[in-house]
């Protein structure tokens, strides 16, 4: 079998060095005689015992490796990082979040290049996690085959009472709206957050086996399909079928389209630009308003509708999804299984058109992200419209400004905040945070206190769960001097979702005259990474990537 990379092992043998290498191998066990024939394969976990999404990982990498065996190779497994955005909410553990993709990225690049393996299978779950282990597949353009750990189920799905839905949006009674957001099971979070997305947009992008991005945590096709993802690999080592002729501009189309049908998380507009950069391409934000107007939010799924990521399971999954979008979707790109997408969306079916219903009945009429432009964002903001009421979707009020996360806690806490109001949170994009931490306490703290008609704009970030008027990654960020650094309480600030708008009402020169002098709040951090990753990253706008 072929090996194209592990084969330098052993070469040289008659040199110390090379006894040495072979020596190394025979410590764990391994038959040299089967290594020098058999393409060794990295699988890499990021497997943790702290959170849902990742504490089941461990069960699918042992069939991954059974399959790996199966086809003919020999598997070697590794961890990465796996950060819980749940757990790091609301406290100072959010500012090391999002760097954390990078060190991902990096830690399965150095390893991956410094033990000469043959392909790779990537095992992940959640949010950070699921893009880094992609950036690196695009570095490294190895045999690579993503597997997602799935998506779990909430505790609303087992509670009396419970309605079709499991959107807290269609709940009053508390009990009720906690059991929305309580986790029953392994996976990751049963929303179409930014855990869920990315593994759907990984299935899109060709990187994982059709049909397997959606199948729960603790469904018995997981294991299936793990070790048939282990097998599968072998097969691509042997085709010479790398990331790189997977991961085209065509694929990178076909993510941007999935994501406004299944109303993805806007986190995507950082993480598919961040990937596009690693493969050399350019994904800048102006694309995904080229698609939302084509492609409309086809799928309901929570926060955008009542259903949750099991009745998409259900429904078809990614392919089915695919299959209403045939008409735009870019079917020459390639898949980890060698086929076209034109070729598995072919065979693929829908159903429950409820949940994936024709496309002329969307759940909303445009795609699920949309990028505003204007003299408060010049390089562009994002919100997810298809989770905003209609009646909102057009929106001035008059600014509220706070410089912290725990400032506007605080506002909406004792009820300064009125309704009719723009609250805007500044000095939390990826400098000023720095990390760009998302600001999901907010938001659930306007929820839970039943504000109706009050607007979010910051340089921050929001979960995949936030619903409502909340507008983040804005760019220049306020650390930079963007315009959002001159903004005053009492500006009046208008957001027009249908025409891509985000102005403040004041005049450029009076902009300008505000930002004479300007100096940023400088936030002290801790001695160590998060100092190197303020001073290299780049603007949310392009990715919020390590230049």
């Amino acid at each position: 079998m072929k090996k194209p990379k592990s084969r330098r092992i052993f070469e040289d043998q008659g040199a110390p060095i090379g006894i040495v290498r072979l020596s190394i191998l025979k410590g764990i066990g391994v038959d040299v005689e089967e290594l020098r024939n058999k393409p060794m394969i990295a699988v890499v976990n990021s497997h943790t015992d702290l959170n849902p999404g990742h504490a089941h990982l461990k069960y699918l990498a042992e069939r991954v490796k059974e399959g790996v065996h199966a086809a003919g190779g020999l598997p070697f497994e590794f961890n990465v990082p796996a950060p819980c955005d749940g757990i790091a909410n609301g406290n100072e553990g959010m500012q090391f979040i999002l760097p954390q993709r990078e060190l991902i990225a990096d830690m399965v690049e150095t390893y991956v290049r410094s033990q000469w393996f043959d392909g790779l299978v990537l095992i992940s779950g959640c949010d950070k996690i699921n893009p880094g282990m992609l950036m690196a597949a695009a570095r490294l353009d190895l045999p690579a085959i993503y597997l997602s750990g799935g998506p779990g189920v909430w505790q609303i799905r087992f509670t009396p009472g419970r309605k079709k839905s499991v959107d807290h949006k269609d709940y009053s009674d508390f009990a009720q709206k906690i059991a929305t957001a309580t986790c029953a099971s392994c996976g990751a979070c049963e929303i179409m957050g930014t855990a869920n997305t990315f593994q759907c947009l990984a299935e899109a992008l060709g990187m994982a086996l059709p049909g397997s991005s959606n199948v729960p945590a603790f469904h018995a096709d997981k294991l299936r399909f793990a070790r048939q993802t282990g097998m599968r690999v072998v097969a691509m080592v042997e085709e010479e079928l790398t990331a790189r002729k997977i991961m085209t501009q065509a694929a990178l189309e076909n993510a941007v389209m999935v994501d406004h049908a299944i109303g993805g998380s806007t986190n995507s507009t950082l993480h598919l630009p961040a990937l596009a950069r690693e493969l050399g391409l350019e994904l800048p934000l102006s694309v995904f308003n080229e698609f939302n107007r084509k492609v409309p939010t086809l799928c309901g799924i929570s926060p955008s509708g009542p259903f949750g990521v099991v009745d998409l399971f259900s429904a078809g999954g990614i392919p089915a999804v695919m299959k209403r979008l045939s008409a735009d979707i870019r079917q020459d790109a390639l898949s980890v299984t060698g086929k076209t997408m034109g070729e598995v969306i072919a065979s693929a079916k829908v159903l429950d058109p409820e949940v994936i219903p024709p496309r002329e009945q969307p759940h909303f009429i445009e795609g699920g992200t949309a990028v505003l432009f204007g003299n408060l964002a010049p390089d562009g903001a994002v919100v997810k419209q298809s989770a905003v009421a209609r009646d909102m979707l057009a929106f001035t009020g008059r600014a509220r400004v706070v410089e912290t996360e725990q400032g506007a806690m605080d506002v909406v806490r004792k009820r300064e905040i009125k309704e009719g109001e723009v609250l805007v949170i500044r000095y939390e994009g990826p400098k000023g945070g720095p990390g760009m931490p998302e600001l999901l306490s907010v938001t659930v703290m306007l929820d839970l206190l039943q504000f109706k008609k009050v607007a979010l704009v910051t340089d921050g970030r929001f979960s995949g769960a936030t619903a409502g008027p909340c507008i983040g990654h804005v760019s220049p960020e306020a650390y930079d001097g963007g315009p959002l650094a001159a903004v005053r309480d009492g500006d009046e600030i208008e957001i027009d979702i249908p025409q891509r708008k985000l102005e403040v009402k004041i005049s450029e020169s009076e902009i300008k005259k505000r930002l004479q002098g300007f100096k940023p709040l400088e936030r002290e951090v801790p001695a160590g990474y998060l100092r190197r990753y303020r001073r290299m990253v780049s603007s949310a706008a392009k990715g919020a990537v390590l230049d």
